[in-house]
């Protein structure tokens, strides 16, 4: 599989580029690679596909942050890739004025027919996920309700699918066409036509079972692949897996935005996971083995003799995996010790003991240290 390129590399934009600015160079990339203006070159529609990925990315505020972060690994999820040719003249010929690329270059549109291909509407779920799937990836089934295209009419809505018949106005181009004499010679402006809505084709007797409208409403269960490394407010595409539009077209796309659920113990930062352990100062001061949770499950530390509060350890390798697979993070345990609130008079007499013991007496004895043992026993 080829390496993509950078988007901006691909519309020739700095990274500092505004909303017009990208709009702009998308435009002339457009221009330059149309399939219609190069019929000779075998690369100019990869060419135009590129362009139209990159604009749908660099175009959208959401989108654009999430690459700039993440990169082309960002834009994951299944099904993603470069749009097709019906998906570009579908989204992106509103930038060419009201008449697409159809009337830009006074030809015909893309499609079955020479029509603009209509594209179903889009679905949006959210989709929680714990720490520990964020951290690995997991394969999630999803139950979704769209529409999809009716079977009995081949999703054209019209009785046994072949009850249609060619529009009178726009003669089958779903379009209707008009030329205006400027002072710069003839501009010519396509536009839907009104009669058909611009399907080319009307229905003479409607289907049974769609009633006409060439699709049903359908539940399905889709699998979906997160990668690891996601994070909160991301959004995963799959393209397709949205809704089919009425009498025919391609369907949308199914938009995941992820939501990460708090775990109970340890928190997310970035790819790093933090964790508070409070310990007792007995412990600091003797050191000690404990157990600390991590997201595979708890782990051994071993806590150093005279270790001072706020001191932090590292578990390599214990964090989350990267979203562009540059490793994994570690998890970071923050050492707190703990100081009791309430002592009774046996323990506060101890307590004392340990005082002056740690005020005269700078180098501790072997009694002195039977001594803190016997106080580890009480507050452990």
């Amino acid at each position: 599989m080829a390496t993509k390129r950078d988007y901006y590399e691909v519309l020739g934009v700095a990274k500092t580029a505004s909303g017009d600015e990208i709009k702009k160079a998308y435009r002339k990339v457009a221009i330059k690679f149309h399939p219609d203006k190069n019929p000779d070159d075998p690369t100019a529609e990869d060419k135009f596909k590129e362009a139209a990925e990159a604009y749908e990315v660099l175009s959208s505020e959401d989108k654009r942050a999430r690459y700039d972060r993440f990169g082309h690994q960002g834009m994951g999820g299944n099904g993603g890739g470069a749009p097709n040719m019906e998906d570009i003249f579908s989204q992106f010929g509103d930038i060419f004025g009201g008449g697409g690329f159809e009337g830009f270059f006074g030809g015909q549109g893309r499609g079955q027919g020479g029509r603009r291909v209509k594209k179903g509407s889009n679905l949006r779920i959210k989709l929680k996920l714990d720490l520990e799937e964020v951290a690995n990836g997991v394969e999630k089934k999803i139950k979704v309700k769209r529409y999809v295209a009716c079977q009995p009419c081949s999703g054209t809505g019209a009785k046994n699918g072949t009850d249609l018949k060619e529009c009178g106005t726009c003669h089958g181009q779903g379009q209707v066409k008009r030329v205006v004499n400027t002072m710069l010679g003839q501009m010519v402006s396509a536009s839907t036509c009104p009669t058909c809505n611009g399907e080319g084709k009307i229905v003479s007797s409607k289907c049974d079972v769609c009633h006409g409208e060439g699709r049903q409403l359908h539940e399905e269960v889709i699998p979906i692949n997160i990668p690891a490394g996601v994070a909160e407010g991301m959004q995963l595409s799959m393209n397709g897996k949205g809704n089919y539009p009425e009498r025919g077209g391609v369907p949308g796309d199914l938009l995941i935005q992820i939501e990460e659920e708090p775990h109970e113990l340890l928190k997310r930062d970035g790819n790093n996971i933090m964790f508070e352990q409070y310990i007792s100062f007995v412990d600091a001061a003797l050191g000690a083995s404990i157990e600390v949770p991590t997201i595979e499950g708890k782990v051994k530390i071993k806590v150093d003799p005279g270790t001072q509060p706020g001191k932090i350890l590292r578990l390599r390798g214990k964090g989350i995996k990267d979203l562009n697979g540059y490793g994994r993070g570690d998890q970071l345990i923050h050492l707190s010790v703990w100081t009791p609130k309430n002592v009774n008079s046996e323990e506060r007499e101890l307590l004392e003991k340990l005082r002056n013991a740690q005020n005269f007496t700078p180098n501790p004895g072997k009694n002195e240290k039977g001594f803190f043992e016997k106080v580890k026993e009480y507050f452990q």
